[in-house]
C-alpha cells in the first residue's frame, strides 16, 4: 500500500516515471539522430549550437574535431544513453521544432495526466526535473495528447541548472531555487540512485516501479513505491 504523503511541491522525473521510456528510445532518438548533422551543418552559427559544439569538444578532447566527427560522437552518446549536457541541448532544440511542427506527441502512463490535474487543484506546486533539457521538456509537457500541460508546471530543471540526478547537491539547489524546507518537496522517480539523492538531501521520495520499464527489476530500495499514481495520496502542506 502506498503511503500518504504531505507536501508543498511535487517534482517529477519523466522517462520510466510519467512516460514510457520505450517511447523516447524508439521514436526521439532515431528523429535526433537523423537530424544531429543537419543541425551541425546549417545552424552552426547559433550560441546554444556553438556552445554544445565547444562542449563536445572539449569532452573529447579534440579541439579541432569536424562536423563528421562531431555527429559520431553524439551518435555513440545516443547509443551508450549519456546523459551529457551538449547531447541534451542538442536533442533539445530538435525535438522542440519536431513538436511544434507536429512531427511528435508525447507520452503519459494513463495515470498521470488526470494526477498532474488533481494534485494542481489541490494547491500542489509541480515541477519538472530531468536530464533531457529544459528545452525539450518544454516541448514534451506543451505536446501531449491531451493538450497544453504547461501551465500545470512551476518549474523546470535539467542537469545544468540544477546538476546531476544522482548527486544530493542537485536537490539541494532545486530547493533552494524554490524558497523551501527540504521536507515540504516530494520527488517521484523510477531510479533508486536519484531517490537516494534527493532524501539526502532531505526530500521525501517515492519510487514508481512499472513493469516493463528498464529499472523496474532493479528496484528503488527502501523507497516507498507505487506502480500508479492513482495510488498516491498527497496532502497540501498546511
Amino acid at each position: 500500500m502506498t503511503p500518504a504523503f504531505t507536501a508543498g511541491s511535487v517534482v517529477l522525473d519523466i522517462e520510466g516515471t510519467t512516460g514510457a521510456t520505450g517511447f523516447v528510445v524508439a521514436e526521439l532518438y532515431p528523429y535526433s539522430r537523423e537530424r544531429f548533422g543537419a543541425l551541425l551543418a546549417e545552424r552552426a552559427a547559433e550560441p546554444e549550437v556553438r556552445r554544445a559544439v565547444r562542449q563536445i569538444r572539449e569532452l573529447i578532447g579534440e579541439p579541432e574535431a569536424d562536423r563528421a566527427r562531431l555527429e559520431d560522437v553524439l551518435c555513440r552518446w545516443l547509443d551508450e544513453d549519456r546523459r551529457v549536457a551538449p547531447l541534451k541541448t542538442l536533442q533539445g532544440i530538435i525535438w522542440s521544432e519536431g513538436f511544434a511542427r507536429g512531427d511528435l506527441v508525447s507520452h503519459f502512463f494513463p495515470d498521470v495526466i488526470p494526477a498532474l490535474r488533481r494534485w494542481h487543484a489541490a494547491g500542489l506546486r509541480l515541477l519538472s526535473y530531468s536530464s533531457g533539457s529544459v528545452a525539450a521538456q518544454l516541448a514534451w509537457y506543451r505536446s501531449t495528447p491531451d493538450g497544453d500541460l504547461l501551465p500545470l508546471l512551476e518549474g523546470l530543471y535539467d542537469t545544468e541548472n540544477a546538476g546531476p540526478k544522482e548527486s544530493p547537491d542537485s536537490y539541494r539547489a532545486i530547493c533552494a531555487d524554490l524558497m523551501a524546507e527540504p521536507d515540504s518537496l516530494l520527488f517521484l522517480s523510477d531510479r533508486r540512485a536519484e531517490l537516494d539523492a534527493a532524501r539526502a538531501a532531505g526530500w521525501s521520495t517515492l519510487g514508481v516501479r512499472r513493469p516493463g520499464e528498464p529499472y523496474y527489476a532493479e528496484g528503488v530500495g527502501d523507497h516507498p513505491q507505487t506502480a500508479s499514481f492513482d495510488t498516491v495520496t498527497i496532502r497540501r502542506t498546511p
